[in-house]
């Protein structure tokens, strides 16, 4: 994150911290130490209530139902979908699609835009900081299409090497897809530049934001993006439930992603008309429940107030960045100037899934592995680091008993 800022200090981390009831207990007899939100963040009690509400008093299915339950549920459903919209500051309702995550959101846009609009020889141009879930869609569409995709370099920081980027914006260039955030190393692409380089080309441009919406003030019409996907569990919200926004006249002109209830006006056995945004992407009985969680998620979080969240957890990751620094045999990964709130990183002698292991037993929980972004690690000759991601309720002293818990794991293994 950038330091040019000044801080904000008005997020009450304390009184945060007893709205999310899963970070008051015990790991293996250790208080939890939750380092894991970039895979998944913790749910506040406003979110659980909402599900709750949903389920013992509402539950029903959305739309076209005529009784009280089936109003109510329906009502509910759509407010979600305004939080959304004026959560990332989009013009209208018709452009926020409900889906799965952001990896049914990609893979939508892959199959319904890509499949509609690009032709064999036509490139993706993505970058090498990508999730699989910004690869494999793409892949998947060349062998249906035959476009090509392109990835531009980073450099030893884990930063998009702009110049590079631009140079491959050629002819052949049909859309760009980049992630907002790195899921494995935490650094913040400069997206609005991108999207100025690729719309004066007159090419589209896609954002995985899973990464990004819970720690930076997202405004899609501000970045100018054509798509912008993201998932609700990221956001302090419900498993299985995701957003893709489009540009209203990009979506009008894609055929729908699956067919079946809902996203249909009418059907005969002759022709199907089908249903106006956003519901004609919308097929089944949709996540009720979860759409309205990740309305109530993106609810509380307005009300601490986004700008304060980024100024919190900058200031977290440079004490964690100096912490981590000062052990021995530490390597951190990924040291970009604009970066997120995620600390990967190695340790000289010790598989990563061995320093996860340890660093459980004493109540801290950390991803390892490869965090699929397996190019990632290629890039920087690893197999896998151990990632400590943060959120706004993690503190200081869950810091220092990370850094304790990896000496600790030092001597575990008398290095």
């Amino acid at each position: 994150m950038s330091a040019e800022r000044k801080p904000v200090l008005d997020l009450d981390v304390s009184a945060a911290r007893k709205d999310f009831p899963a970070l008051h207990q015990e790991v293996h007899g250790k208080p939890l130490v939750y380092l894991d939100n970039a895979a998944t963040t913790q749910k506040p009690t406003a979110v659980i209530d909402a599900i709750d509400r949903f389920y013992r008093l509402d539950c029903s299915n959305v739309h076209r139902g005529v009784h009280e339950l089936s109003e109510r549920a329906t009502k509910a459903f759509e407010e979600a979908r305004t939080s959304v919209k004026r959560f990332i500051n989009a013009r209208t309702e018709r452009e926020i699609v409900f889906v799965r995550g952001t990896t049914e959101a990609i893979n939508l846009v892959a199959n319904s835009y890509g499949r509609s609009h690009l032709k064999a020889g036509d490139e993706i141009l993505i970058s090498a900081l990508e999730h699989h879930s910004n690869i494999v869609p793409w892949q998947l569409l060349s062998d249906q299409v035959g476009t090509r995709l392109v990835a531009a370099p980073i450099n030893d920081d884990a930063e998009l090497m702009l110049e590079e980027f631009e140079r491959r914006l050629g002819p052949n260039t049909a859309l760009v897809a980049v992630a907002h955030v790195s899921n494995a190393l935490g650094t913040v692409m400069p997206v609005q530049e991108i999207v100025r380089m690729a719309h004066d080309r007159n090419v589209p441009v896609l954002i995985d934001g899973a990464q990004a919406v819970s720690h930076l003030r997202v405004d899609v019409r501000e970045l100018g993006c054509d798509f912008y996907a993201f998932s609700g569990h990221k956001v302090f919200g419900p498993t299985g439930i995701g957003i893709l926004y489009g540009r209203e006249d990009l979506l009008d002109r894609m055929p729908p992603y699956q067919g079946g209830g809902d996203m249909i006006r009418s059907v005969t056995f002759e022709k199907t008309t089908y249903n106006e945004l956003p519901y004609k992407f919308e097929a089944g009985t949709p996540h009720i429940a979860g759409a309205i969680g990740l309305g109530a998620a993106l609810d509380y979080l307005s009300r601490l107030g986004i700008d304060h969240v980024t100024d919190y957890e900058r200031g977290l990751l440079a004490y964690g960045t100096e912490l981590l620094e000062s052990i021995r045999g530490l390597r951190l990964i990924g040291t970009a100037r604009e970066k997120a709130a995620v600390l990967s990183f190695v340790l000289e002698g010790i598989h990563p899934h061995d320093v996860g292991t340890v660093l459980d037993r004493l109540g801290i929980a950390v991803r390892t592995g490869h965090h699929c972004a397996q190019p990632v690690m290629a890039r920087f000759g690893v197999p896998a680091t151990t990632r400590a991601s943060l959120a706004f309720y993690n503190t200081k002293a869950e810091l220092d008993a990370l850094a304790d818990g990896i000496r600790q794991v030092q001597q575990w293994f008398k290095l």
